[in-house]
C-alpha cells in the first residue's frame, strides 16, 4: 500500500472521530440546556377541515388546563407517555409530540377519516374509516360520508374494531371504490342491504335502484353501468327504470318503472359486446321474480 493511501485512510479516520466527538458534545449541549428548560405551553397541530377532536380536548387529555405540564422542566415530562395517551382516543390515528428548545411543546396528530357510516339492524350507529377500522360517532363532528343501512349484521362494541363479517368488508369495499370515483362519488347518495344480504345503491339523480349484489368484480360492474347511463338513459330518461341491475358482471338488466317486480314483465337488457366499446339494445321477456 502507497503511503499517499495510507495517509489518506488516516485523515478519513481522523474525520469520523472528530465528527462523532462534535456530535456527542453538541448533544451533550442540548441535553444540559434542555435540562434547564421548562414548559411554556403547548401547541397543537390538527391538519385538515374535519375536527373529530379540537384542541380543547387534546388539551384535555394531556392535562394543560390543570397545569400539569406547564412550568415543569421539559427533561421531567414523560413524551412517550403523552403520545400514548393520545393515541388511545378513537378519533387520532397518531400523534407526535415533541419539545423545542423555547419550552414550546408541539403535539402533531393525524385524525381518523370515516368513508362510511353504517346503521345496522340492532339500531348501532358507526364511522369505518378508510383502513377498514369500526370508529365510534363524534360528539364534535359529522363526517359527510356515504351511509349505509338495512339489513346489515356487523356489530359494533363502541370501540376500534377491525371488521368481521364478509357483508361489512363489501360494503367498506364498495364505499372504498365509490369515495374514489369522481362519477360515482357524485352519483350515489346511500347504500342499502336488503333481507339476502344485498347490496343496493341509491343514486342521487332518478328514482330508480342499482342492484349491486355483492362486491365482486367492481370495476366490471361499474363500468358496465356507466356505459348503460350515458347510452341507455338519455334516450329514455332517469324515472323510465325502477331497477338496474349489475349483480351478474356481463349485463345490464333494467326494470320498467311501470312493472310488478313479483310479475313476468317486458325489461330492458344491455349486454356489453366481446370488444366492450359499445352495447346492444335488446327488448327481452324475463320473469324478473327469480332476479330481483
Amino acid at each position: 500500500m502507497g503511503s499517499k493511501q495510507l495517509w489518506k485512510k488516516i485523515g478519513i479516520g481522523f474525520a469520523w472521530v472528530a465528527s462523532i466527538t462534535g456530535l456527542i458534545v453538541l448533544m451533550s449541549f442540548i441535553g444540559a440546556k434542555q435540562a434547564g428548560v421548562v414548559c411554556a405551553g403547548v401547541k397543537v397541530y390538527i391538519p385538515g377541515n374535519e375536527y373529530f377532536i379540537d384542541q380543547a380536548e387534546v388539551d384535555n387529555i394531556l392535562g394543560v388546563s390543570s397545569n400539569t405540564l406547564v412550568g415543569r422542566k421539559i427533561d421531567q415530562i414523560n413524551i412517550h407517555d403523552l403520545e400514548n395517551k393520545l393515541q388511545r382516543n378513537p378519533f387520532i390515528e397518531s400523534a407526535e409530540v415533541y419539545a423545542d428548545m423555547d419550552g414550546l411543546i408541539r403535539v402533531e396528530i393525524s385524525q381518523r377519516h370515516p368513508i362510511l357510516r353504517i346503521l345496522n339492524r340492532f339500531d348501532q350507529d358507526f364511522y369505518i374509516d378508510q383502513h377498514g377500522v369500526k370508529v365510534p360517532l363524534s360528539n364534535n363532528f359529522t363526517a359527510q360520508v356515504l351511509a349505509a343501512n338495512g339489513f346489515i349484521d356487523e356489530l359494533f362494541a363502541n370501540r376500534l374494531d377491525t371488521l368481521h363479517t364478509r357483508l361489512a368488508k363489501d360494503l367498506f369495499a364498495t364505499a372504498n371504490f365509490i369515495r374514489k370515483d369522481t362519477l360515482w362519488n357524485a352519483q350515489i347518495a346511500q347504500i342499502y342491504v336488503d333481507q339476502n344480504h344485498e347490496m343496493q345503491l341509491i343514486p342521487r339523480v332518478g328514482n330508480h335502484r342499482i342492484l349491486l349484489g355483492n362486491a365482486d368484480s367492481l370495476d366490471r360492474k361499474f363500468h358496465n353501468l356507466e356505459i348503460f347511463y350515458k347510452q341507455a338513459m338519455p334516450q329514455v330518461g332517469w324515472n323510465k327504470y325502477k331497477a338496474i341491475s349489475v349483480k351478474y358482471t356481463n349485463q345490464v338488466v333494467g326494470v320498467k318503472s311501470e312493472t310488478s317486480l313479483a310479475d313476468s314483465s317486458t325489461v330492458k337488457k344491455i349486454a356489453p359486446s366481446k370488444a366492450d366499446s359499445s352495447i346492444k339494445k335488446q327488448e327481452i321477456l324475463r320473469d324478473t321474480t327469480s332476479q330481483f
